[in-house]
């Protein structure tokens, strides 16, 4: 059953929006009466189409009783092109990251410019639309473009610099006593690296260098690895 997030509800009626409603009446060919899955404030609804026209309409048939239950993981990713981009996105809402904020470093790829609210709002979408795919109850946020001193000032229980200049923390040590109720940022560099400056003041700030293996992972893998070991950890 297709999953939508909805903003509007009256009573026990939602409203979709309008790139939503377009979805459902033009790609999925859904038909008055046709039921589907609607996320309205972190709780899912099996829902009745009572509306196709321009904007969807959906009536509550039920509620599902199905507890939010996210690890608390930022993901803050070193900018790099559009489709890699999108992979770490996608990728990420699947194993349940809350949370990504986009690195500008020394070594990033690309630079914005002008161009940030315009690629905010694309990778907004972009995880709305892998939540609804991976049955999420909640969309992570995408945050402004940050610089490391941005980044400096942002609170956690554990702060993990991804480097392959570590040899001695193992990501599996450095999780090892983690909780879940932690909040967890896991900085991930660009394509060249983190020089050694930016790798210094990361770890001047309390941030813990943790190797991920002996092999050096693509930026683009690097997110999916971490999130699936703290995923293994806290598997039910």
């Amino acid at each position: 059953m297709q999953r939508y997030f909805c903003k509007e509800k009256d009573n026990d009626i939602f409203t979709l929006s309008s790139d939503d409603s377009y979805h459902i009446v033009k790609v999925m060919r859904y038909n008055i009466g046709t039921e589907i899955e609607i996320v309205f404030d972190n709780c899912l609804y099996i829902s009745s189409i009572i509306s196709t026209d321009k904007i969807v309409k959906a009536k509550i048939v039920k509620e599902i009783n199905n507890p939010l239950n996210s690890i608390n993981v930022t993901i803050a990713q070193s900018l790099v092109k559009e489709q890699k981009m999108d992979y770490i996105l996608q990728k990420g809402c699947e194993l349940g990251a809350q949370r990504f904020i986009p690195l500008e470093v020394t070594n990033s790829i690309i630079k914005l410019d002008n161009k940030k609210d315009k690629k905010i709002e694309r990778w907004q979408k972009v995880v709305k639309e892998a939540s609804e795919q991976s049955k999420r109850l909640d969309i992570p946020i995408v945050t402004n473009v940050y610089t490391i001193k941005d980044l400096l000032k942002e609170d956690f229980d554990l702060k993990i610099l991804c480097s392959v200049n570590e040899k001695e923390k193992s990501i599996k040590k450095v999780l090892s006593k983690v909780k879940q109720s932690d909040r967890i940022l896991f900085v991930i560099g660009p394509e060249g690296g983190f020089t050694k400056e930016e790798e210094a003041l990361f770890i001047d700030n309390g941030f813990i260098s943790t190797s991920l293996g002996e092999r050096v992972l693509r930026t683009e893998t690097a997110s999916t690895f971490v999130l699936s070991v703290v995923n293994y950890i806290f598997m039910r």
